[in-house]
């Protein structure tokens, strides 16, 4: 065997290990959404308020976006190995203190920040890691990366909510087993992720604080289409799979956590599916994919009107999937778009600044919940989803109107 076809096969090899990241991505993924669908539980059966886990729910973004800020960038200084690795471990961590604390505010919103943070390591820094393998194959098309990052993330938020539903459903042990579930998921994935090699050699010491910064984050095209369209991706998901589930409860035929899990489902499974062919969507030569998103939310927005207003099964379901539509291509676009935008020394902390602004969506069910508390009868979940569709049409107008601006040459 030649030296050439050595390098090439350790080459190959490297590029497959792509995979490996993508489980951990997977795992702390599905430790970020497996509480959701039992948001409904924790009302019904633990006498918390509305109000109150929605907070849970917006909890963990205080763990993603610190995370997400300062581990993005560290991973362009140390390497992604040494900061990824640690993922998988917090996020069992946040598992075990949910199960531990089924009635204790405290220890659900001690599990949900350790969630966040497990999964605000793995989208900024397990995303940049997945780009770097996948760049190592020269076959790889542009925007591989990115896709392979979102579909990873969008299968571990599907499969965690789905499978954390029916066990608390019809399982033994509601508030213990989908969490046992997870920790198992979580140790195997980092045991996958000790064999895969570093891509980034580890940058000259300086002052941490300089490698916080990310002049990209300036870049026009990252504030004129990027920006606008970042906090829709999780404002989507957030009304798909927690607010609507929360509306139909009492309609749901007695299982209120499994419709939740459904929709959940079938909100993630949408986007899933149309992330796999947001490749095609999308375009370097314009905002085409994040214009695409934008079309499919506000229609999305006004199915959530119409769902709230007829509370029916089958209208709900139906904006779930296209609002989860709207999720996908909204996450894989801005992804790509920031992929392109982002050098090699800032990918990791672009990509934080990114993900950061998509979790600022997560704060809406809350922000709804304290709305229609505060306002009863006066303020009603149409008239908001009717709102969020006028926006989200606002939206579409300004990224049109620079859809072609301050283009860069793509990268893979």
């Amino acid at each position: 065997m030649t030296e050439s076809s050595t390098v090439a096969q350790a080459v190959d090899l490297g590029a497959r290990k792509w995979i490996l990241v993508a489980a951990g991505m997977f795992a702390v993924a599905w430790g970020g959404n497996e509480f959701t669908p039992l948001l409904v539980m924790y009302r019904l059966e633990h006498g918390f308020s509305a109000v109150t886990v929605d907070t849970f729910l917006f909890a963990y973004v205080l763990g993603i976006v610190p995370a997400l800020l300062i581990c993005g960038p560290l991973s362009d200084r140390l390497g992604r190995r040494p900061v990824m690795l640690p993922a998988t471990a917090v996020a069992a961590a946040g598992s075990i203190l949910i199960a531990l604390g089924p009635d204790t505010a405290a220890l659900l919103f001690a599990g949900r920040v350790l969630s966040g943070i497990a999964l605000g390591i793995g989208m900024a820094v397990g995303g940049s890691w997945i780009k770097e393998l996948s760049a190592l194959d020269p076959a790889t098309a542009d925007g591989t990366g990115a896709r392979r990052a979102a579909m990873s993330l969008t299968a571990g938020f599907a499969l965690g909510a789905g499978v954390a539903g029916v066990l608390a459903q019809w399982a033994p042990w509601p508030t213990h087993l989908a969490y046992a579930v997870h920790v198992i998921i979580c140790i195997a994935a980092g045991i996958g992720m000790l064999s895969v090699a570093e891509t980034r050699e580890r940058a000259q010491q300086g002052r941490l604080i300089d490698d916080l910064k990310i002049p990209s984050a300036q870049h026009k095209r990252f504030l004129l289409i990027v920006l606008p369209l970042a906090p829709w991706v999780f404002g989507a998901a957030s009304v798909a799979y927690a607010v609507l589930p929360s509306l139909m409860a009492e309609r749901s035929g007695g299982y209120p956590i499994a419709l939740s899990a459904l929709m959940s489902v079938i909100a993630l499974g949408a986007g899933f599916a149309i992330q796999a062919v947001g490749r095609r969507i999308d375009t370097p030569l314009a905002a085409r994919g994040a214009l695409v998103s934008l079309s499919i939310l506000v229609l999305g927005m006004l199915l959530a009107a119409w769902a709230a207003s007829e509370l029916t099964i089958a209208a709900a379901l139906i904006a779930a999937a296209v609002l989860g539509c709207g999720y996908g291509m909204a996450l894989v676009s801005g992804l790509q778009e920031v992929q392109r935008i982002a050098g090699p020394d800032d990918l990791a902390g672009l990509t934080a600044v990114f993900y950061s602004l998509t979790y600022l969506g997560f704060a809406v069910p809350a922000i709804l919940s304290a709305i229609t508390q505060q306002w009863p009868g006066v303020v009603t979940y149409p008239m908001i989803f009717t709102f969020g569709a006028v926006m989200a049409a606002l939206c579409w107008v300004f990224v049109r109107s620079r859809s072609s601006a301050h283009l860069e040459r793509p990268r893979i």
